[in-house]
């Protein structure tokens, strides 16, 4: 599942705020991928996404195993209190463009070349140990840079545990962000919005379309390799309690 939000001008009263709009999506057990929910807000809150949530599991969600979003503390809590046992994968790009923000100019290539090859890692252990190094090189220079490694890379790694050929599509929330970007295309024409009604009318058309599109076109994930690799760890899990008894 992937959890996105971006924010759009509405009218309220005599006044005009912004007002986030909320777009979830998700990849099916077919392996095609679909909008699940889209929703207009105040603001992005722990209460607003435990609400969202909910709505989506009254309508049927289940069997999620992975939540790919940005670094929203409210939007983690009420992933860990509705999906418990999902993985979160926190979106390289952000956590890129974060830490590259944290650096001179002229440091930033180095430290984006060096993470990169984090990222390329072909294992959790791998990654951790180049993060690590990563770490203690930027240390002198930028002890931030080097905690924020140590205490916050382990949350960009969770696609690591998925099928090689699924890391690349579920590392990043670009996916659903390119859909942000068409909304953004169409609502700059509107500019402002008379209501949070006319606002959620349009956007809730688009998703449509883009679902409809999702769903005719190609396949985003082979679930097989998935479901393959599952079946493998209850053998394994299975193999070690026989050998304990």
């Amino acid at each position: 599942m992937f959890v996105d939000a971006r924010y759009e001008k509405v009218r309220s009263g005599h006044r005009v705020v912004s007002q986030g709009v909320l777009v979830v999506s998700g990849v099916r057990d077919d392996g095609f991928r679909e909008i699940l929910a889209v929703e207009v807000a105040d603001t992005e809150s722990e209460a607003t996404y435990q609400e969202l949530f909910r709505s989506l599991k009254r309508r049927g969600l289940s069997g999620v195993e992975l939540v790919v979003s940005d670094e929203h503390e409210g939007l983690k809590a009420a992933i860990a209190r509705h999906f418990q046992g999902a993985a979160h994968q926190r979106c390289q790009v952000h956590y890129r463009r974060n830490l590259l923000g944290m650096v001179a100019a002229k440091g930033r290539k180095d430290l984006a070349e060096d993470l990169r090859g984090v990222f390329a890692a072909p294992n959790r252990e791998m990654a951790l140990g180049l993060a690590s190094e990563l770490a203690d090189r930027w240390r002198a220079r930028h002890p931030g840079v080097a905690e924020h490694l140590e205490e916050r890379i382990e949350e960009c790694l969770r696609c690591l545990a998925f099928p090689e050929s699924h890391r690349r599509r579920i590392r990043t929330t670009n996916g659903l962000e390119r859909f942000n970007q068409e909304i953004k295309r169409r609502t700059r024409v509107v500019r402002i919005f008379s209501n949070r009604g006319s606002c959620l009318r349009l956007v809730s058309a688009l998703a449509v379309e883009q679902s409809e599109e999702w769903l005719t076109g190609r396949r985003y994930l082979d679930m097989g390799e998935l479901l393959a690799g599952s079946r493998n760890e209850e053998r394994e899990a299975e193999e070690v309690i026989l050998a304990e008894r």
